[in-house]
């Protein structure tokens, strides 16, 4: 605000400076005595300064101006001019910021001092008319004009404005009852049998006779696992209901840990190598990578053979790397659900402009897939 303040004051002394040079120079043109030049002079400089004030002394201005003429009318005669320009400008300002009675006032001295000087000089009625429709009303009208014009303008951005923020906020509306009903699908269907799959496999494993460990160690993996979904649909009711709290943050590259301490526990050697020096991403960028190495992960758990997964991250000045190698096996590699996997994986490293890389290795045995993302330069 303080810029444009600034530049309006240095607008207005440039007005008021060229109403100075314009009225003054007739004035010194006008031949007439040295005394009356000074005089009609040193109060047109004066009164067109005055333009420069503020917009509270429009009133004062345009009756100081107004009285100008006047004045000159009796040192001098008809044989001068004095503040034309001035007169222009204080009638202008006058329509444009004055309101009321103040406003009419100016606008009658004005037209009174256009009216008066003319006719003195022997001007008929109809001529000082036009005078006075040329010097005070005209003006006056344009400055009436210019203020209705930037009112309804404001009116009309302001308007704008409010329509914008009512638009904004129904789409928000919208696409919060549509993130309520998303939660509450999930919490009705998905929550109730990931819940109903833990407690079965909680009960089968209680059940089952104590010899056979392999069994329970693997419905003990069920259970930890559904348990694991259970925390990450929290997380996404949680941001479906708008909660961004500490509680709701989805996990990151700082619960790999938890992550492959879940593989392991469903039977699965999982090896976590990180390379280079580690360095923070950002955190949409950190859920994003999560979310890879989880898919990487349940691609091996799913299709990979008993020498496990090994998942290396590769910090380089310039990119993150995530590289996953597992046994494939029978070399089932190309079924139809890791595919469906890798799609997930190509699209989620589409959305930082990361790339994928996935295929068997020249030893016809091991499965690797790789997905770089460009980091900036720390």
């Amino acid at each position: 605000m303080y810029p444009i303040k600034l530049s309006l004051k240095h607008q207005s002394w440039l007005v008021a400076a060229t109403c100075m040079v314009a009225d003054g120079g007739f004035v010194l043109l006008n031949r007439c005595a040295p005394w009356q030049t000074a005089v009609v002079l040193t109060m047109t400089l004066a009164v067109n300064a005055l333009l420069a004030g503020p917009a509270r002394s429009a009133g004062w201005v345009a009756a100081l101006q107004a009285a100008v003429p006047l004045i000159v009318l009796v040192l001098v005669g008809d044989r001068m001019h004095s503040n034309e320009a001035g007169l222009l400008i204080a009638g202008y300002r006058a329509g444009a910021w004055l309101r009321g009675v103040e406003a009419w006032s100016s606008l009658a001295v004005v037209a009174a001092s256009a009216f008066v000087c003319p006719y003195a000089m022997g001007t008929d009625v109809v001529r000082s008319l036009l005078v006075v429709a040329k010097i005070a009303i005209l003006p006056f009208l344009v400055g009436r004009y210019t203020t209705a014009r930037r009112a309804y303008l404001a009116e009309l951005e302001k308007r704008s404005a409010m329509e914008q923020a009512d638009a904004q906020a129904a789409v928000t509306k919208a696409i919060t009852e549509e993130r309520s009903a998303i939660a509450r699908d999930l919490h009705d269907v998905i929550v109730h049998h990931v819940s109903a799959i833990g407690l079965h496999a909680g009960a089968a494993r209680l059940s089952l006779p104590g010899g056979d460990t392999k069994l329970a160690g693997s419905l003990r993996s069920v259970e930890t696992s559904s348990r694991a979904a259970m925390v990450d649909l929290r997380h996404l009711l949680d941001l479906l209901h708008g909660d961004n709290s500490e509680g709701a943050r989805q996990p990151g590259l700082d619960n790999l840990d938890e992550l492959f301490d879940g593989v392991r526990a469903a039977g699965t050697p999982a090896r976590l190598e990180v390379r280079g020096q580690k360095r923070d991403v950002p955190d949409s960028l950190d859920i994003t990578v999560y979310r890879i190495i989880q898919e990487m992960l349940t691609n091996a758990l799913r299709h990979g053979d008993a020498s496990g997964v090994t998942v290396t991250l590769q910090y380089e000045p310039d990119s993150l790397t995530i590289t996953a190698a597992n046994g494939t096996g029978s070399g089932n590699g190309h079924n139809g659900s890791v595919r469906r996997g890798l799609v997930g994986i190509r699209n989620r490293a589409g959305m930082f402009a990361g790339t994928t890389q996935s295929g068997l290795e020249p030893d016809g045995r091991t499965w690797r897939t790789a997905v770089t993302f460009p980091l900036e330069v720390s």
